[in-house]
């Protein structure tokens, strides 16, 4: 919480003393690049244009510095529908944040983002060995995830027909996200998406410690109930157990045990509750 509250200061006290920082409808700009590469990838005979503009740390240290920015204007999708629909949403996700937020604040949540992209690319490029290939992905999952959080409630038509809840939608996402974390054995993508933390982390952290004090009774009694069956399974030893005073053949084994034909159901008794005990009427 200290290192948010003292990013959160410095942050709001650059954008204060830099009142004009920050570009404009800069999704605005971010789409169409993305529009304009897709179509030049189209007419891009060779197939390598997305390979040159895409980061990758080997080559931009052979003086390929144009990769730091054009890896932004690469698209997740080659196919035309897919991305239009892909670019529109993430356009109406950068336009509401940068309404909210301000220019100022928006354009520093996006640099961060393209920071920590590279970052991960170089992260992960050192551990693997090889050249990984980044792109803006992680920028616009970022993204997603912030508008969840600010508002979780807004609805959006699935396939153009079934309402439903930005935040089930950004549940699901993260779900595939910590899945191909687990299936791919690195924490790495986490350094992508670390903007997320950094701006929404002042509503996650308590939302987070509200969530664990709901469920930490539950959690109590759980763990206390499978300890109390599993003693109960270690300690259980016998093979006859009187239905009403608990005594069992190990405990007592000089007393005799009967099973009772007038109950319903298998009920075993000791000698002398066989005849004194209440019927079971069910088993």
């Amino acid at each position: 919480m200290k290192i948010l509250k003292r990013f959160e200061q410095k942050l709001s006290r650059f954008l204060l003393n830099h009142p004009n920082f920050g570009l404009n409808r800069l999704m605005l700009y971010v789409v169409i690049g993305n529009l304009l590469v897709y179509l030049f990838m189209k007419m891009d005979t060779t197939g390598m244009l997305a390979w040159y503009l895409c980061f990758i740390p080997g080559e931009v240290l052979r003086g390929q510095i144009w990769r730091l920015v054009t890896f932004v204007f690469v698209p997740d999708s080659y196919r035309v529908l897919s991305l239009v629909l892909q670019l529109y949403f993430y356009y109406l996700i950068g336009s509401s944040l940068e309404r909210v937020w301000g220019r100022g604040r928006f354009t520093a949540y996006y640099l961060s983002g393209m920071v920590l992209s590279i970052l991960y690319g170089i992260l992960a490029s050192l551990i693997t060995g090889s050249q990984v290939a980044v792109t803006g992905s992680y920028i616009s999952l970022s993204m997603f995830f912030v508008f969840a959080t600010l508002w979780p409630d807004n609805r959006v038509l699935l396939f153009f027909i079934i309402p439903i809840k930005i935040k089930w939608l950004a549940y699901l996402e993260a779900v595939m996200f910590l899945l191909n974390m687990i299936f791919g054995a690195t924490l790495l993508p986490l350094v992508g998406i670390a903007n997320y933390f950094l701006f929404c982390g002042d509503r996650l952290i308590p939302a987070a410690k509200l969530l664990w004090y709901r469920i930490r009774p539950q959690a109590r009694q759980f763990r206390r109930t499978v300890k109390e069956a599993k003693k109960e399974e270690e300690n259980r030893s016998y093979t006859r157990k009187c239905a009403v005073c608990g005594a069992t053949d190990t405990e007592h084994p000089e007393l005799e045990f009967r099973y009772c034909s007038k109950c319903v159901g298998y009920h075993c008794f000791c000698q002398e509750h066989i005849t004194s005990h209440v019927h079971f009427t069910q088993p």
